[in-house]
């Protein structure tokens, strides 16, 4: 029970130990968990703090009869017992209550819940009625509307007939009109041809301008071929550049990676030999002050000569 003791309040005892600040004030219920309430732990803290407890009234109550000559301590210490008692049993009396709280409000929940399943259907009995209406409408709207066109198309070929019979008398001057057309059109193809001899000598003209721009591009497509080339080099030669830039970044790049990576090493290999050290130091300490192992005293050999003055 010791042992276990100990190993419960381990993180109390190195927070002591290392000088951890605690907090002034704390609350009983913040280490303890609802859902593991018969842990070990739990009951040895019990134990312990009833034998505290014991131990306190007694200390208080011999003060009490040493100093004052009477018992007012105790019968304080009891009455503060009877009142922890009184609000316990107090407390068990509210969680019943609320307890039947609970069950009257989950019995209120279902009853509203099966309440709302049923407005809810019948609702969706309408949404489905009104549906089947909306649908009907929609059918018998697209059969008006095709009765609609039908008779539109009708009318349509009606008016046109109409017309064509209204417009034969202007058809013969419109026929008269277009012969007219015609040889209009044809003295438009005589003037046309006119204007494309003209055309033509102006593109011979233009062929030989032709012929001069094209040997003054292939002078200049020279030069530009000769600037191409010179670009092709300087282009090599960045290009050689930057694979050797991008060569020395990966050599960089390695290089702080081996860097970070023995850094971390040392760093690990450091943490490691201080956690060992403080190990150690603990164990070494727990053994010296439990006197363990080597560190268990020895019995003396006692001298012959002190026997004898002893057995005189």
């Amino acid at each position: 029970m010791r042992i276990q003791k100990t190993l419960s309040d381990m993180p109390i005892l190195l927070a002591k130990k290392y000088s951890v600040e605690q907090p002034a004030f704390a609350d009983e219920l913040d280490s303890i968990d609802a859902n593991n309430l018969k842990c070990t732990s739990y009951k040895l803290n019990k134990l312990n703090n009833d034998r505290l407890l014991f131990s306190d009234i007694l200390i208080a109550t011999y003060l009490g009869l040493s100093l004052l000559e009477n018992w007012k301590v105790l019968t304080d210490r009891n009455n503060g017992l009877i009142s922890i008692e009184r609000n316990r049993l107090n407390l068990i009396e509210e969680e019943a209550k609320n307890r039947n709280n609970l069950r009257e409000l989950m019995k209120q929940y279902r009853q509203q819940r099966n309440h709302i399943k049923s407005v809810t259907y019948d609702t969706n009995v309408v949404i489905e009625h009104l549906k089947s209406q909306v649908e009907d409408s929609a059918i018998n709207a697209e059969a008006r509307s095709r009765y609609m066109d039908g008779w539109q198309r009708a009318r349509t070929e009606q008016h046109v007939q109409m017309i064509n019979d209204v417009e034969a008398s202007p058809t013969n001057s419109i026929e008269y009109y277009k012969h007219r057309m015609d040889s209009e059109q044809r003295v438009h193809h005589e003037i046309e041809l006119l204007l494309n001899i003209k055309i033509g000598e102006i593109l011979a003209k233009v062929e030989s301008w032709m012929n001069k721009y094209d040997a003054d591009m292939e002078k200049i497509e020279l030069k530009i071929q000769h600037k191409q080339n010179e670009h092709q080099k300087i282009f090599d030669k960045r290009v050689e550049l930057e694979e050797t830039l991008e060569k020395h970044q990966k050599l960089i790049q390695n290089w702080q990676k081996f860097k970070d990576d023995r850094e971390e090493a040392r760093l690990f290999e450091e943490k490691m030999n201080n956690a060992a050290v403080t190990v150690q130091s603990w164990w070494r300490g727990l053994l010296v002050r439990l006197e363990l192992g080597p560190y268990k005293p020895v019995n003396k050999p006692v001298k012959p000569a002190e026997k004898k003055k002893k057995t005189k």
